[in-house]
């Protein structure tokens, strides 16, 4: 296969990768919490031998989240957090402690305070938090401090990676810390509202805009070199 053609191939592979990433961004621009992703594009660059130009290809392997915050928006619920900075919300899933931004909290029969799938909201010591059933009103302090009928019960835990390159991103709203968690000093807690997603609907439909016009250009440079190549076979084969 010509080398223009390996290298047009991976450049469409790219495309698609990043296409689907657009389209999904695009499908949870109204998910709480939701954080976008994009895709970083990297030089590839093979030695074809002695004497011989060097084959460069587009490499599309790496994933970037975007961790800019999202608008917050007002809902009066007593279990409806948002964080006002940085840091994450720590939450207890079955494979481990979990990092998110999607506050919008309940308690279950228990009383234990729980996320929207059931896992367990932890304080900043690693505890899962407990509201007594008919303890009184709900308030939460800014500095995550939680209580009922004017008693604390307990303090959210706000948390940042300490190595802010080992936070692996799980979904659109959760994350996992490989290498530690630290305090988030500046980060305040916003009790009766939500932090809805951080996607620009009008910026990703501009972008898959662009995507899709790319790869019909790179497609449509694949058909004539596909056509090319044919000519030149049934040429020499006369």
């Amino acid at each position: 296969m010509d080398n223009a053609i390996y290298a047009t191939l991976s450049r469409q592979s790219g495309l698609m990768a990043r296409m689907q990433l657009v389209a999904n961004n695009i499908a949870n621009a109204s998910t709480t919490g939701f954080r976008a992703e994009g895709m970083l594009f990297s030089e590839f660059i093979r030695t074809l031998g002695p004497g011989e130009p060097s084959l460069s290809m587009a490499a599309a392997r790496v994933r970037v989240t975007d961790l800019a915050p999202g608008a917050a928006a007002m809902t009066g619920g007593s279990l409806d957090l948002a964080i006002e900075g940085e840091g994450f919300f720590l939450v207890a899933a079955p494979e481990g402690e979990r990092l998110t931004r999607a506050g919008a909290f309940a308690t279950d029969e228990a009383g234990n305070l729980v996320t929207m799938q059931g896992w367990p909201v932890l304080d900043a010591g690693g505890a899962p938090l407990f509201v007594p059933p008919g303890a009184g009103a709900v308030t939460v302090a800014a500095d995550g401090t939680i209580s009922a009928g004017g008693r604390p019960l307990g303090q959210i835990g706000l948390v940042l990676p300490a190595d802010p390159l080992a936070l692996v991103r799980l979904d659109g709203v959760s994350f996992r810390s490989d290498g530690g968690l630290e305090p988030a000093p500046g980060a305040r807690v916003l009790q009766g509202f939500l932090e809805g997603s951080n996607v620009d609907p009008v910026l990703e439909v501009a972008r898959m805009i662009e995507v899709q016009r790319a790869y019909e250009m790179g497609q449509s440079f694949l058909e004539r070199e596909d056509e090319r190549i044919r000519n030149v076979i049934q040429t020499l084969g006369r």
